[in-house]
């Protein structure tokens, strides 16, 4: 990972110090990294003016934590503990936010900050906390080998833009003996946007929108996993709410239901025409019992790619409810023709 520059080390010392230094932070932190004092008081006066220290005082001025906040650190994988990094670094920090929202906080950190120590296989993981006008933004990084890579390589898949497919289904991970495989799924859902970089690509869910999108980029580092997660301190959304949304019903609260942008199995400008890409699609979905495939964007579908959805799986997996939705019409007219022969060969699945 790039070392940060000098100021951003300065602003870094200074946000960790001012809580159990608050009378000599300059003198304490300008010692800490062999500075000047005025150099230090430069930084001061920034963060001052920024929201994220307060002044009070003018002769011997005391400091504070201010309104903004922010955080960064980076950490040998190597020993680390992603509840203790909550507890004594993240967690102190949002004191004054409200309870839902530090309860989804505490679950994307955590979550993601374990996933990074048990799958990365990195050296170093990199934390960022921002909280300013009134948006909360993490960051998790690492070094390591790369969520799609590993994803790929685990399930053999011919090009790594499919383990985006994977990753919104829920239900996946490379080590079923430690992990659910529901991390990413419902920290994605908890946080208004979220986003994961790694080997080129990028993929990004916002919430307010329900959309999955991938990006690809070559110009971007080829290792590593950096995850972003964004909300307002103001939303109302919790962390039972999108836990419950995905439930099989009040009393069983197992993950029951997925929703799967069917236009991420399309590798580069590809058509969705056959087996082999529906078979793809519909990997492991046996697993839920409600299945949303969200055909947003996708603007055609061939006869074989619909059949082995709407009549090969629906007749052997009677027990999973799929549902298309966002179809455009002619879309639409392969799911039917599909469900009419299903229902010719006495298939009882009725879809919408």
């Amino acid at each position: 990972m790039a070392r940060p520059s000098r100021s951003a080390e300065i602003d870094d010392a200074l946000l960790q110090a001012v809580a159990t230094h608050p009378r000599d932070l300059v003198g304490m932190v300008a010692a800490q990294l062999g500075l000047s004092g005025a150099r230090v008081s430069t930084q001061v006066r920034e963060l001052v003016a920024a929201g994220y220290l307060r002044k009070e005082g003018t002769t011997r001025p005391t400091y504070a934590i201010g309104a903004n906040r922010r955080f960064r650190q980076s950490y040998p994988r190597a020993g680390l503990a992603e509840d203790v990094l909550w507890s004594a670094q993240l967690a102190p920090l949002l004191r004054d936010v409200s309870r839902n929202v530090v309860d989804i906080a505490h679950h994307g950190v955590t979550e993601m900050v374990n996933n990074a120590i048990d799958h990365s296989e990195a050296t170093h993981v990199f934390v960022h906390m921002e909280l300013r006008d009134g948006m909360l933004s993490l960051t998790i990084a690492d070094d390591g080998v790369g969520i799609f890579r590993k994803i790929a390589r685990a399930l053999d898949l011919p090009d790594e833009r499919l383990a985006l497919l994977e990753l919104s289904k829920g239900k996946f991970t490379t080590d079923p003996r430690n992990h659910s495989g529901e991390g990413v799924f419902f920290t994605s859902r908890m946080f208004d946007s979220f986003g994961i970089v790694s080997g080129g690509l990028v993929f990004s869910h916002d919430e307010g929108h329900g959309k999955d999108v991938l990006f690809d980029f070559d110009d971007m580092p080829q290792t590593g996993t950096l995850v972003f997660m964004a909300m307002r301190t103001m939303s109302v959304r919790t962390a039972k709410q999108v836990f419950d949304e995905y439930s099989s019903g009040p009393d069983d609260y197992t993950f029951a239901k997925t929703v799967v942008p069917v236009r991420l199995v399309q590798v580069g400008d590809e058509n969705l025409i056959s087996r082999s890409q529906a078979k793809r699609l519909l990997q492991r979905v046996d697993r839920f019992r409600h299945v949303v495939l969200d055909f947003a964007s996708v603007s055609a579908i061939g006869q074989a790619f619909a059949d082995e959805i709407f009549r090969v799986f629906a007749q052997a997996h009677p027990e999973v409810e799929l549902v298309p939705i966002h179809a455009v019409p002619e879309v639409q007219q392969m799911i039917r023709r599909a469900e009419v022969a299903r229902d010719h060969d006495g298939g009882q699945l009725s879809l919408p």
